[in-house]
């Protein structure tokens, strides 16, 4: 724990695709969170002093013979404890009470999605003053049948009787659904009562305090070795870039590497944005033909992420040789694409280039001081690094560039297709003013082709789905409702000015359950 951390809450991960996210909501708070494995022995954590403990969700049964479970004991430490989805099934079992699946309960049904719960405890901390009748998000199969001995149910829905209980007594706490995700209507103050009425924080973690700890944490990394950044432009990658020339100087290097696969005029506004705001070392590495060799005959979306993951470390080590003796790389990796990307019990969902698609062998230690930060969060350290606005909210774009918007094989004509569509769906948004409300908003090229008329003539082009997302944190997301107006500008333009395409249309599908991305 930071010694600068005056509180602390533990979210113990037994592998759910939310973990960080509580994380980030805890945070939201003013409180600091760490995320850690549950296999953290006992005493790490009775020494540690944590205000609170959280556990997540997860894939697995708690019955299961290999299922992550955690020793008893850690409900027996006098610190408060809420248990989230699967969380909340292992406190039931660890206390003697029953947790049932389908095979064995016939009236245990899977809830996944907004589902209404109803408040059965009108005193509890968790749900003081909240209406008798909540939308909360459930995402489960099994359910809690029998609450353990000083447990009463707080909550219940049609299927799921035991939504929520509680010890209040030992402070422990317990919820089948997930108060951590948007669509949890009131789930945030159900967290932010967890942690200052149950756990009695205060709130005192800053984004200040981050940024300290974080140069601090290079400076020890690094010592007097010399750093590459591997620099996209993006906001990651831009702060990250700033946080370690704060802590370095003159020791970094930043890399662009023109894979070929960027937006329209992205590179050259990426040389002018860095070499005219900022006294750092500049070098710009034209690889667009090695890109797209590489990727010749590639229509799987994991194998074109490992190999562009593949590829940028190759770069990457090929200018540091050119450089002298380099010892690190630095990546402005975040939370969102390690979790998606697997790890413990975690699904992988995709892999990212900068994590799941790092060749096994590097010749360059890694160096990644936002590993731990959300999209929101990463901006809000980039404003107090001093990053100008134009920098913190620029529109979010995956490492791998058009090669994940471009459905199937990526061939030069395709991206030109891609850019150009592009383009103008984005000019549109700027156009209508909506580019800080609308979060994420891009297009894809899909593989499929469609017959069409222009000009009193038969076609048989693509089409190109227009995405765009409201979310805080992107590991949650609903489709943004654009005005009808934005999308037949954005659609007229496209299909007239766009050589390739004849048809348009909108996704509406939030996260989960899909991906903001495509691919």
């Amino acid at each position: 724990m930071p010694q600068e951390m005056k509180e602390t809450v533990l979210v113990l991960d037994f592998g759910g695709q939310y973990n960080q996210l509580i994380a980030r909501r805890v945070r939201e708070q003013g409180v600091y969170s760490v995320v850690k494995s549950y296999r953290t022995p006992l005493e790490e954590i009775r020494e540690a002093g944590y205000k609170g403990i959280i556990f997540t969700g997860g894939p697995n049964s708690v019955y299961d013979e290999e299922s992550p479970r955690y020793q008893r004991e850690i409900l027996d430490l006098g610190v408060p404890v809420l248990g989230i989805c699967y969380g909340a099934q292992l406190m039931a079992y660890l206390l003697g009470g029953r947790v049932t699946g389908a095979d064995e309960d016939p009236g245990c049904a899977s809830e996944y999605g907004a589902t209404r719960v109803r408040l059965t405890d009108p005193d509890s901390l968790l749900f003081r003053g909240l209406d008798p009748e909540q939308d909360c998000f459930m995402s489960h199969t099994d359910r809690i049948a029998a609450v353990p001995a000083g447990f009463h149910a707080t909550a219940g829905t049609a299927h799921c009787p035991v939504a929520a209980m509680e010890d209040p007594s030992r402070r422990l706490y317990a919820v089948q659904f997930h108060p951590e995700v948007m669509h949890t209507k009131n789930g945030g103050e159900m967290l932010r009562r967890f942690l200052f009425e149950v756990c009695g924080c205060t709130g005192d973690w800053q984004m200040a305090s981050f940024v300290e700890g974080a140069v601090a944490k290079v400076r020890a990394q690094v010592g007097d070795k010399k750093v590459l950044c591997g620099l996209s432009g993006g906001v990651d990658s831009s702060v990250a870039a700033v946080l370690v020339a704060r802590a370095v100087g003159k020791q970094l290097t930043c890399i662009f590497v023109d894979h070929g696969l960027l937006r329209k005029n992205e590179g050259d506004r990426v040389e002018e944005m860095f070499t005219s705001r900022y006294d750092i070392r500049f070098i710009r590495v034209d690889a667009a033909d090695r890109f797209l060799a590489r990727l010749k005959g590639i229509r799987e979306p994991e194998e074109k992420r490992k190999i562009i993951g593949e590829e940028f470390i190759r770069v990457f080590e090929e200018e540091a040789a050119k450089l002298g003796d380099v010892d690190f790389l630095v990546q402005g990796t975040i939370y969102p694409d390690v979790i998606e990307s697997g790890s413990d019990k975690a699904a992988v969902i995709k892999s990212h280039h900068n994590v799941g698609g790092l060749p096994e062998r590097m010749k360059l230690g890694l160096c990644e001081p936002l590993r731990d930060l959300f999209k929101d969060e990463v901006r809000r350290a980039g404003l107090e690094l001093g990053l100008p606005a134009d920098m913190v909210w620029r529109q979010p774009f995956p490492g791998p560039g058009l090669a994940v918007r471009c459905i199937g094989e990526v061939t030069a004509a395709r991206l030109r297709i891609l850019r150009d569509a592009d383009a103008i769906f984005r000019e549109e948004v700027v156009r209508a003013g909506l580019e800080r409300e609308v979060h994420q908003y891009f297009v894809v090229l899909t593989d499929m082709r469609s017959v069409g008329v222009m000009g009193d003539s038969r076609t048989y082009e693509y089409t190109v789905a227009l995405r765009a997302v409201s979310t805080s944190d992107f590991m949650t997301a609903d489709w943004a409702r654009l005005p009808y107006e934005v999308l037949a500008a954005a659609s007229g333009r496209i299909v007239n000015e766009v050589p390739g395409v004849n048809r348009v249309v909108y996704d509406i599908t939030s996260k989960p359950p899909a991906t903001i991305e495509w691919e």
